[in-house]
C-alpha cells in the first residue's frame, strides 16, 4: 500500500496568508487573554498575574454596564435603520429599468468614503455654531435656537444613530439587490397567473430567496456596528457625559486613558466572548432556515 506523501508545496504557497492571519489576528487575541489576567500597565514596565480580578473590577464597574446599554442600543437601533432603508432602496431599484447603474452609483456613496471623512464632515454640518443644518433649522424658524446635536445628551444619540445608518444602509442595499436580481422571473410570473397578490409574491417568492443572504448580512453588520468606534470617537469622543460612550470608547479609555492595559484587555475579552456568543445564535437561526429550504 503506498504512503501519500505530504505536498509541501501547497504549505508554502499558503504560508504568507497564514502568518498574517497569525499575525493579525491570532497573536492579538491571545496577547489580550494573557493580558487580561494580568496587572499589565503601559507605562510600568513590570506587572503581576492576578488571574480574574480585572475581569471582576470590570464586572462591577457601573460605567462598563452603562457603556454596555449603550453599545446594545446603538447596534439595536443603527441595525434596524440600516436593514429598513436598505432594504426598502434595493426593493426600489429592483423594479427601476432605467439608469439603474446611475442609482446604484449615486446611493454607494455614503459607504465609499473613510470613516474619518464621514465624522469630519457630519461634525462640521451639524457644528451647533457655523454648522450649515442648526443655521438652516433656524433661519427657516423651525428651531426657536441653533439645535445642538453634537452636545445636547437629548439629541446627540439619535443624530449619531442617524449618520450610521445613512453610513450603513447602502452596503445592505447592493447586497439586498444583488440577492433580488437571483431570483428567477418565470416564478412571479407564475405566481401572477396563479392570482397571487404583490404581498403574497413577496412573502412566498422574495423573503425565501433573500432571507439567507439578509441573515449573513445581520451577522456582519451587528459585529461591525457593536466594534465600530471611528465614527462615534471622531464626531462625540463618548460625550457629551458619556452619554455616547460605547464598549469600545469604553475600552479605549481604559487602555489609553488610565493605561491600565490589563483592564482594557479584560474588556475586549469579554466583547469577544459576548459576539462570539451572539454569533453562534445567529447561525443556529440561518442554518435551521437553510435546511427549511432543502
Amino acid at each position: 500500500m503506498k504512503t501519500k506523501k505530504f505536498d509541501y508545496g501547497r504549505w508554502l504557497l499558503v504560508l504568507p496568508a497564514l502568518i498574517v492571519v497569525g499575525t493579525l489576528l491570532v497573536y492579538p487575541i491571545f496577547s489580550s487573554l494573557y493580558y487580561s489576567l494580568t496587572t499589565k500597565h503601559l507605562i510600568k514596565a513590570t506587572y503581576d498575574f492576578v488571574g480574574f480580578d480585572n475581569y471582576i473590577k470590570v464586572l462591577t464597574d457601573p460605567d462598563f454596564f452603562k457603556a454596555f446599554l449603550t453599545s446594545i442600543l446603538w447596534t439595536v437601533a443603527s441595525l434596524l435603520g440600516q436593514i429598513i432603508v436598505g432594504f426598502t432602496a434595493a426593493l426600489a431599484l429592483n423594479r427601476v429599468n432605467h439608469l439603474k447603474g446611475v442609482y446604484r452609483i449615486l446611493m454607494i456613496i455614503p459607504w465609499a468614503f473613510p470613516s474619518i471623512v464621514i465624522a469630519l464632515s457630519w461634525k462640521w454640518i451639524l457644528n451647533g455654531v457655523s454648522g450649515f443644518l442648526p443655521n438652516l433649522l433656524y433661519e427657516l424658524g423651525l428651531a426657536s435656537e441653533l439645535p445642538q446635536f453634537l452636545s445636547d445628551s437629548g439629541l446627540v444619540f439619535g443624530t449619531l444613530i442617524f449618520i450610521n445608518i445613512w453610513f450603513g444602509a447602502p452596503m445592505i442595499m447592493v447586497n439586498v439587490l444583488s440577492a433580488l436580481q437571483t431570483i428567477p422571473q418565470d416564478q412571479y410570473e407564475a405566481a401572477q397567473i396563479d392570482g397571487a397578490s404583490k404581498l403574497q409574491q413577496f412573502m412566498y417568492i422574495t423573503v425565501p430567496h433573500i432571507k439567507v443572504v439578509v441573515g449573513l448580512l445581520v451577522v456582519l453588520r451587528t459585529i461591525w456596528v457593536f466594534n465600530n468606534f471611528d465614527i462615534i470617537y471622531l464626531i462625540t469622543g463618548g460625550g457629551p457625559a458619556n452619554a455616547t460612550t460605547t464598549v469600545p470608547i469604553y475600552a479605549y479609555n481604559m487602555g489609553w486613558g488610565t493605561k491600565l492595559l490589563g483592564r482594557s484587555s479584560a474588556v475586549t475579552v469579554l466583547l469577544l466572548a459576548f459576539l462570539l456568543t451572539v454569533c453562534v445564535i445567529y447561525f443556529k437561526i440561518i442554518g435551521r432556515w437553510e435546511k427549511e429550504d432543502k
